[in-house]
């Protein structure tokens, strides 16, 4: 995979898409790209909300009017890697997932047994960055043979993790460490294979240079959390990146993250209840101040739906210190911040197709500059996006 040519071409279409995708629908009563094309939006307000949440993870699936297919179609295009996700685990020991959650210990699975099979070289001495208790880490301990250093910042974590890897007879140091500080970089050893499942944002950037610097044989990485930065403009690793077109800040590195695990039925209505209550407060402060302007809205705790919509809406406008004039009616605003919900919905799946490709690009910013540091990368998912979409896996291994 030419990993420089495919990201040339990634950043130039995101680049030039970049009104479409970095409007909010939320946020905004129209987008920019509406005016161009107006059919396309028409048809996206009228879907039917339960239609809109059927396809939020694949938005491609609609069939729309142009240009949709056509950005479908290269979307998936820029979105293809590898899949590894068949790679099955062995028979493995109860103790080894007691006490872990099902879907969390398949995703550990399947990331250890993408990670063993693709490596060249043999592994030596295994290091789990931000490894909570060191479930992957003892995992991979565990299969191999080979000691195990766990960094985490939690003591309580480690101690628990201490006590697993001496049940199951894994050689483990567990050690309390702040991976973003250079007393624990200075713990990177050139025979250390690090992994890391899920590390955030500047957790696993840290991760990605200090691993290069000290010259760590082999690494393994899911990354997730990408707006969790130390600022508000995204800086890339890579040479490649650092002269791209695109520019972000931590509000479109949200944009990834947006695809989820379908919620339970319960979890959903409470979430949609809470938009559209949300939406109906901005139709209502736009015009009762005279302002088409957005206010950002917290999120409320469950407890707030409780006490109806009314109080929800006067609730968020004593957080924003307005005195608005009460609404003619309460019931049919309620009604309009549905009817607003569900046009937010639709013209959302049009957004919804870059989700993937500015993962792409970040992943592709990591794979370039660890291979200017000299390391051999490869590209894949480590497991179906129904377990988690932060699927990607990024495997490097120097030369």
């Amino acid at each position: 995979m030419d990993f420089a040519a495919r990201f040339a071409a990634l950043d130039a279409w995101l680049a030039e898409y970049q009104p479409v995708w970095r409007a909010k629908p939320f946020e905004h009563l129209q987008l920019p790209w509406e005016a161009d094309w107006p059919a396309l939006a028409a048809e996206l307000r009228q879907l039917p909300l339960a239609h809109s949440e059927h396809l939020h993870n694949q938005p491609w699936q609609l069939q729309a009017a142009e240009p949709f297919a056509t950005l479908a179609a290269q979307a998936l295009q820029f979105s293809q890697l590898p899949d590894w996700s068949g790679d099955t685990p062995a028979e493995l020991p109860e103790l080894l997932s007691r006490h872990i959650p099902g879907r969390k210990w398949q995703q550990i699975t399947r990331f250890a047994a993408g990670s063993l099979t693709r490596w060249q070289q043999p592994t030596r001495h295994w290091l789990d960055w931000c490894a909570g208790k060191g479930h992957l880490g003892r995992l991979l301990a565990w299969q191999t043979g080979q000691p195990l250093l766990c960094l985490e910042h939690d003591p309580q974590l480690n101690r628990a993790g201490s006590e697993l890897s001496q049940r199951l007879g894994v050689t483990a140091e567990h050690c309390d460490a702040d991976v973003l500080q250079p007393a624990s970089w200075a713990l990177l050893q050139p025979q250390h294979s690090v992994v890391a499942l899920h590390a955030c944002g500047e957790l696993h950037l840290a991760l990605l240079r200090q691993a290069a610097a000290q010259g760590c044989r082999q690494l393994a990485l899911s990354p997730c959390c990408y707006n969790r930065i130390s600022g508000p403009h995204y800086q890339p690793l890579s040479q490649a990146a650092s002269h791209a077109s695109l520019q972000l800040d931590t509000e479109d590195l949200r944009l990834p993250l947006q695809e989820t695990v379908t919620a339970g039925q319960r979890v959903r209505r409470l979430r949609d209840t809470s938009m559209a209550w949300r939406l109906a407060f901005d139709l209502w402060q736009r015009e009762a101040r005279g302002s088409d302007s957005y206010l950002p809205t917290p999120s409320r705790p469950e407890s707030a739906l409780t006490l109806g919509f009314a109080a929800f809406c006067l609730d968020l406008a004593a957080h924003h210190q307005l005195q608005l004039p009460a609404p003619a009616d309460w019931q049919q605003l309620e009604q309009r911040g549905w009817q607003r919900l569900q046009q937010v919905r639709g013209l959302e799946l049009l957004r919804a197709l870059f989700r993937r490709p500015l993962e792409i690009w970040l992943l592709l910013d990591r794979a370039l500059f660890l291979q200017e540091q000299g390391y051999r990368v490869q590209l894949g998912t480590f497991c179906p996006s129904q377990l988690t979409p932060r699927n990607l896996l990024l495997l490097a291994e120097r030369d």
